[in-house]
């Protein structure tokens, strides 16, 4: 059995190059599925929130829980 044979470390030839940041983000993503967004809520103007604010919800307050 040959020194580069030993199964512990791979020959210079076959070391791996760096992982592209896109290849990494895809190995990851199929492991721990989508982690979280890329733009967050926070980094959205307020203005073009599409979701149903804090007024809307208290307009649907019955008056007996005023």
């Amino acid at each position: 059995m040959t020194p580069a044979d030993d199964g512990d470390q791979p020959a210079p030839a076959e070391q791996a190059a760096p992982e592209p940041e896109w290849k990494r983000r895809q190995r990851l993503a199929a492991v721990f599925g989508e982690g979280l967004p890329e733009q967050t809520s926070d980094d959205r103007d307020r203005g073009a929130q599409t979701g149903k604010g804090d007024d809307w919800y208290r307009e649907q307050v019955p008056p007996h829980h005023g």
